[in-house]
C-alpha cells in the first residue's frame, strides 16, 4: 500500500465557487493509502508547490493526489515538484475537479460530491502506480517544412537563421503560395510581390536550406527527433541543373498559341502552354512539362521544346524520384484554398464570366496578371462602373452541407482593400458591399475599413444579396435585402465579386493521417491547446503555421511561423529528448501472435519475433509481439484491441483502469 498525500485546490473560485473543497479534504482522508490531505487556494503556484515539497518529507509520502485542473495545463508542474522533493515523477497523478466537474455543475452538493469521486478513483490508480523511468532518443538535427507558402518561407528562413538545415517541400512548381498572387496587402497596401519575392529569393540562396519544389511528402514514418519521410521528387522533365530560365520553351510551345489550357496560377482567367513557369518570379526559374497535356507525352510528336532549348535542358525521359531523409522537426504550412462555389448557384459564379471570386479579382489587378493590371470584364473586356461585393459567401453559413460555419477572417479587410484600390485607378467606378457584419478586429483595421467607407465613399448595405442574374444585355441583376431600411433592393451591376469562405488546402488530410497529427471537422489542423501550445500538434515534434491551422491574415501569419520556428529550434537545439515512459508491453505468454495490435498501432511500434518462452513448465517457440519503446507513444490502441489481453500500457494498465471503475462505483 502506498502512502498518498492528496492536494486539493481551490483555483480561485473556479474550483471553490461550485465545489466544497473543505468537504473533498475530510472525505478524501479516510480512503486507502492517504496518510495526509490539505488544500490550498493556488497549488500550482509556488507557495502551493512548497507545501507538497514539505508533505512529500515529512510524510515520506510515496504517490500523489492532486484534485485541480486539467493535467493539460498542469500535470507537467507538479510531477516535476514532485521529481524536486525526490519522488518518482510517476507516481503523480492529477484528478480533474474543474473542467470535468466544477465548470460543468451549478449544483454544489452535486459538484462536490463528484469531486470526490474523482478523487477516490485518482487514488485508487496511485496505489497500483509504480515508478517508471524515462528513456532517451537522439535527436536529427534538421527540420521539414511542409508548404512554401508565406507561412513556410518565414518559418525555413528563421530555423536556417539559427544554424540548423531545414528542407522546403512544396507540391506546385515555385515557392511562394497564395500571397504570390496577390497585387496588395492590407493594410498598408504594401505591394504583395515586393514583400515576398525577395524573401523567395533568399530561402534559395541560403546555404542551410533546401528546396523540393513539384514535390510532395509520400510517408512519414518514425517519431519526435527521429522521423524519417519519404519525399517524392516529381519530374519536370526539365534538368534543372542545366536550365537558365530564359523561357524559350514557353514562348515556342504550339499549345501556348492554342490556348487551352487554364493558368492555374491566374485562377483560369488565362491559358497557359504546356511548358511553363507559373509566374515570372518563380523560384525556381525552372519550368516545368505539364504531361497530361503537352502533345509529345500524349502523341509521342511536337518536341519543339527540347529542339530549341539553347542548354538542352529538356528531358523528357526524366522519372519521378524517392529520396528519404531524417528529420528532428515536422512543421506543416500547408495554406488555404477558396470553397468551391458550384453550390451557390445563386450567385450565377458558373453561368457568368463576370462573376468572380476575391482570388480571380487580385489577378485582374496585378500589373503580371492576365489582363496586365487593368480592371476589366471578361465577357467584353470594358472597364466596369457598377461592382457589387458579396460578403460571407460560405463563410459563418447555417448548412455545412453547402458552406463553412465559421468566419474566414479576412474578408472583410480584403474587400475594403479592393474597394479602396479600384477607386484609386478608376475613381468613378460605383461599388456596393453587401456584408452580414463587418469584422476588424486587428490593428488600425478598423480605421482602414472607416477609409473606405468616409474617404472612398464605398456604399456599404446590410444585407444578404438573394439572386445573382445575367441580363441579356449582359449586365447583372443583383436582387438583394437592406437589412437596416427593411426593403428589397434590384440594382444592376456591371462585376459581382464573391468574398468566397477560406478552407485548408485539401491535401492536408492526406498530411494529417501521415503525421498521426489532429484535424478539426472542418479540416483545420488542431494545436496542443489553444492558449498555452498554440503552434504545437498533439502529436510530439509536428508544428503548425500559418491557414493550415486556422484562417489568419498575413501579419499573424508571419508571427505563427516564427513562433513555430522558434519551438523547433529548442527542439533541435538538444542532442537527446526524453521518451514516454507510459508504452505499451507484451506478456509473450498470453500473447497468441494474431497481429492485431500491429494492424492498428498508428506508429509502427510493433513487430512480431519467434522467442523461446516457458508456458508450464515447457520450453516452445512462438511467435510473439514486441515493441520498440522509441516509437511506442503509449496511446493504447493496442491495449483495447488485442484479443487475449496480451498487451497492456504501462502507467494505464487494464488492472490499473477497472480499480479507478470500482472505485467510482462504489
Amino acid at each position: 500500500m502506498q502512502k498518498i498525500g492528496v492536494f486539493v485546490c481551490h483555483c480561485g473560485t473556479n474550483i471553490a465557487a461550485t465545489v466544497d473543497v473543505k468537504k473533498v479534504v475530510e472525505l478524501v482522508r479516510y480512503e486507502p493509502g492517504v496518510v495526509f490531505a490539505d488544500d490550498y487556494m493556488y497549488m500550482c503556484s509556488e507557495a502551493g508547490q512548497e507545501k507538497i515539497i514539505e508533505a512529500i518529507k515529512e510524510y515520506k509520502l510515496t504517490g500523489l493526489v492532486i484534485c485541480s485542473c486539467s493535467p493539460r495545463m498542469h500535470e507537467k508542474t507538479f510531477r516535476a515538484c514532485a521529481e524536486k522533493a525526490g519522488l518518482n515523477p510517476y507516481m503523480v497523478e492529477v484528478a480533474n475537479i474543474r473542467e470535468q466537474c466544477s465548470w460543468i455543475h451549478k449544483d454544489k452538493e452535486e459538484a462536490t460530491k463528484k469531486a470526490v469521486i474523482l478523487a477516490r478513483a485518482a487514488i485508487a490508480k496511485v496505489n497500483l502506480n509504480t515508478p517508471l523511468k524515462e528513456g532517451e532518443s537522439p535527436v536529427t538535427k534538421r527540420a521539414l517544412v511542409i508548404g512554401g507558402g508565406i507561412a513556410g518561407i518565414q518559418t525555413a528562413l528563421d530555423i536556417a537563421d539559427a544554424g540548423y538545415e531545414v528542407d522546403i517541400v512544396e507540391k506546385e512548381p515555385s515557392i511562394g503560395g497564395r500571397m504570390s498572387q496577390f497585387d496588395k496587402t492590407f493594410p498598408t497596401l504594401d505591394c504583395a510581390s515586393c514583400i515576398l519575392t525577395p524573401k523567395m529569393v533568399e530561402v534559395n540562396q541560403h546555404p542551410n536550406i533546401t528546396l523540393y519544389t513539384y514535390s510532395e511528402v509520400e510517408k512519414v514514418s518514425g517519431y519526435v527527433g527521429n522521423f524519417d519521410v519519404d519525399i517524392r521528387k516529381k519530374a519536370r522533365s526539365v534538368d534543372a541543373d542545366k536550365c537558365t530560365g530564359c523561357g524559350e520553351c514557353s514562348a515556342k510551345c504550339p499549345l501556348g498559341k492554342i490556348g487551352n489550357i487554364p493558368s492555374e496560377f491566374d485562377r483560369g482567367l488565362r491559358n497557359r502552354p504546356a511548358i511553363y513557369m507559373p509566374f515570372a518570379q518563380a523560384v525556381p526559374a525552372v519550368p516545368v512539362i505539364d504531361r497530361a497535356n503537352c502533345t509529345y507525352f500524349k502523341t509521342g510528336k511536337c518536341g519543339v521544346c527540347a529542339k530549341i532549348c539553347p542548354s538542352k535542358a529538356v528531358d523528357y525521359e526524366q522519372q519521378d524520384e524517392i529520396v528519404t531523409v531524417k528529420y528532428g522537426a515536422i512543421v506543416v504550412a500547408t495554406g488555404f484554398d477558396i470553397i468551391n462555389l458550384d453550390k451557390f448557384g445563386e450567385y450565377a459564379y458558373n453561368e457568368s464570366p463576370d462573376v468572380i471570386t476575391s482570388i480571380e479579382l487580385e489577378r485582374l489587378m496585378n500589373a503580371a496578371g492576365p489582363t496586365g493590371g487593368h480592371l476589366e470584364r471578361m465577357s467584353d473586356h470594358k472597364q466596369p462602373k457598377d461592382i457589387v461585393f458579396i460578403q460571407c459567401v460560405g463563410s459563418r453559413c447555417d448548412s455545412e452541407e453547402k458552406g463553412k460555419p465559421y468566419c474566414s477572417k479576412v474578408c472583410c479587410m480584403y474587400t475594403a482593400k479592393h474597394a479602396m484600390l479600384i477607386k484609386d485607378h478608376w475613381p468613378d467606378t460605383n461599388i456596393t458591399v453587401f456584408y452580414i457584419d463587418v469584422r476588424t478586429p486587428g490593428k488600425n483595421f478598423d480605421e482602414f475599413y472607416r477609409r473606405a467607407v468616409e474617404q472612398y465613399h464605398v456604399n456599404y448595405i446590410k444585407g444578404q444579396v438573394g439572386k445573382v442574374k445575367p441580363q441579356p444585355d449582359g449586365s447583372l441583376l443583383v436582387q438583394a435585402a437592406d437589412l437596416l431600411d427593411g426593403k428589397q433592393i434590384n440594382m444592376k451591376a456591371d462585376m459581382v465579386v464573391l468574398a468566397a469562405a477560406i478552407e485548408p488546402n485539401p491535401g492536408v488530410r492526406k498530411i494529417a493521417t501521415m503525421l498521426t497529427a489532429s484535424i478539426d471537422n472542418n479540416n483545420f489542423l488542431t494545436e496542443a491547446h489553444a492558449k498555452l501550445r498554440p503552434v504545437e500538434s498533439p502529436t510530439a515534434g509536428i508544428f503548425l503555421s500559418g491557414m493550415a491551422q486556422g484562417p489568419k491574415d498575413i501579419p499573424e501569419t508571419v508571427s505563427q511561423a516564427g513562433a513555430a520556428a522558434v519551438k523547433v529550434i529548442g527542439l533541435l537545439a538538444k542532442d537527446h529528448l526524453k521518451t514516454n515512459p507510459c508504452t505499451a508491453q507484451c506478456d509473450t505468454l498470453l500473447c497468441n501472435g494474431c497481429s492485431t495490435c500491429a494492424n492498428v498501432c498508428p506508429y509502427g511500434a510493433i513487430t512480431y519475433d519467434d522467442v523461446q518462452v516457458m508456458d508450464h513448465g515447457l520450453r516452445e517457440t512462438r511467435r510473439v509481439a514486441q515493441v520498440n519503446l522509441a516509437l511506442c507513444q503509449g496511446c493504447g490502441a493496442c491495449t483495447s484491441a488485442c484479443p487475449s489481453g496480451a498487451m497492456d500500457l504501462q502507467g494505464f494498465s487494464n488492472r490499473q483502469i477497472t480499480t479507478e471503475v470500482d472505485a467510482i462505483c462504489r
